[in-house]
């Protein structure tokens, strides 16, 4: 069964004006798509990977050394948790997430200043990360393609730097764009949930 670009958790426009419905034609309707059209087509010459879910087409390339496949697998799993990261409603965490924030970081806002720097600072295209480290918040990013899936980290938030992600909206100025979606868009009910450490299984298919 070929790999799909799932539908967006809400309508095109709800992210405006922080995310416009132009940056979400381009971003999910082309990028997101043409990263699900080239691993099907790579995938359909690996009989091996018949049926195999889209986690396990990532490890497989990363273990192969596969370049092609890893990047465009491992883009469509980012995207698509990606989207799941955003709400067109603002949060605000709670419970036991909240909790390990203040521990990590003393507040929300000193985590979504550390995760701003993270994203930001992170030379040419890639995506920054919160993850779960031995019980513990940690902020970190990973380079164009590559996810947390590849290296068994458990993924909470992310957060997309590639220049289509916000070039559009807010031309070369990530720094704008980092500060607008962490402070805006954060969907921190899914964060939470992720806490599980089934958060890969929620971007998976296949």
């Amino acid at each position: 069964m070929a790999f799909e670009l799932p539908e967006l958790p809400y309508s095109k426009d709800a992210l405006a004006p922080t995310m416009s419905a132009e940056t979400l034609e381009f971003h999910h309707g082309k990028h997101h798509k043409a990263y699900v059209d080239n691993t099907n087509k790579m995938v359909a010459d690996i009989p091996e990977l018949a049926g195999a879910k889209l986690t396990d087409v990532i490890k497989y390339a990363k273990e192969k050394g596969n370049k092609g496949l890893f990047n465009n697998s491992s883009q469509v799993w980012n995207h698509s948790f990606f989207w799941q990261c955003l709400s067109p409603e603002k949060q605000a965490p709670s419970g036991k997430l909240a909790e390990l924030i203040t521990e990590g970081f003393g507040s929300t806002e000193a985590l979504i200043e550390k995760l701003k720097a993270e994203s930001v600072g992170h030379f040419a295209s890639g995506w920054g990360w919160l993850v779960l480290e031995d019980g513990a918040l940690k902020v970190t990013s990973l380079h164009d393609g590559d996810s947390p899936v590849a290296h068994g980290i458990t993924p909470l938030l992310t957060l997309d730097v590639w220049e289509h992600a916000y070039y559009i909206d807010y031309r070369n100025a990530r720094p704008a764009f980092a500060d607008a979606v962490l402070n805006n868009l954060v969907n921190w009910e899914f964060v939470a949930q992720n806490l599980d450490g089934e958060g890969a299984s929620r971007a998976d298919q296949g």
